[in-house]
């Protein structure tokens, strides 16, 4: 199992007390879903899944974000799904953030702990159990898949992220890692799901403007991130939601290290 730390929502509604002011932002550059709005009133249910709720934090929007849907699921004792994908062409990354899963891809059934991460190629079967005395939490990102001619979908991955060295970013003396589940060489990809980490006190140091878009949530740590024009806060529990070409930058702020998982979109030709 791993040692590290994994932000998971638990839901329920703040006090009546509680005042109105918070870090919440829609923009036409980027969105902030900060921690305390996972509350049990934003959860949707989805068809043939038992004992299960998500939370949805990314969905494809006409003049926004474009590749890819969200979810944090939340799976009660017993609960799963034998059939959790009902649209056709569609790949998926799970990433386990609390408790276990049990998962079958192809026949072959593993069992997932906290940092286990599980690539699903479109077109292939799978189900999920939680078949554990605890609730497990697990993101859940969907992205249509972009055949190419001539080169095959990819095969299935299951694995855990205490199994990979992250790659230290160049000239940076380990301040900035990321920690690769997939060869960035492996062109049969069309999206990659990352963990980046970042010491106290590791930076961006400038504001990266790209083509890709990103969803980023915070699994652990806190930090000011450059958005657009604007400088957030943010901290476990928080994600981000960037569209194509917004300015992008980060300082860690400690006193631990700041992880988030980052979804970004490649190796395709852009749609014409």
């Amino acid at each position: 199992m791993s040692d590290r730390s994994y932000y998971a929502p638990k839901g329920g509604l703040p006090p009546q007390t509680q005042l109105l002011t918070d870090r919440a932002m829609f923009t036409e550059a980027y969105a902030v879903i900060p921690k305390g709005t996972f509350s049990d009133i934003v959860t949707s249910f989805l068809p043939f899944w038992d004992k299960s709720r998500f939370w949805v934090i990314a969905r494809p929007l006409s003049g926004f974000a474009e590749t890819f849907s969200q979810y944090i699921a939340e799976v009660q004792p017993g609960g799963g799904s034998d059939r959790p994908e009902t649209d056709e062409g569609v790949e998926a990354v799970l990433f386990v953030v609390e408790g276990q899963i049990t998962l079958t891809v192809a026949g072959k059934t593993d069992r997932l702990e906290p940092g286990g991460y599980a690539y699903i190629p479109p077109g292939v079967d799978w189900s999920l159990k939680n078949e554990s005395d605890a609730p497990a939490r697990f993101h859940w990102i969907r992205k249509a898949y972009q055949y190419v001619e001539g080169l095959d979908a990819p095969d299935p991955i299951v694995t855990n992220e205490t199994l990979i060295e992250p790659t230290a970013m160049p000239d940076t003396n380990g301040a900035w890692a990321t920690t690769r589940f997939v060869d960035p060489a492996d062109l049969r990809h069309d999206m990659h799901v990352t963990i980046v980490t970042f010491q106290p006190g590791g930076v961006i140091p400038f504001a990266e403007t790209h083509v890709m878009e990103h969803g980023l949530y915070v699994l652990e740590g806190k930090a000011v991130y450059r958005l657009n024009q604007d400088w957030v806060e943010v901290e476990a529990g928080d994600f981000m939601w960037l569209r194509a070409f917004c300015p992008q930058a980060c300082y860690a702020g400690g006193p631990g290290p700041f992880r988030y998982l980052l979804y970004k979109d490649v190796n395709r030709h852009m749609p014409l």
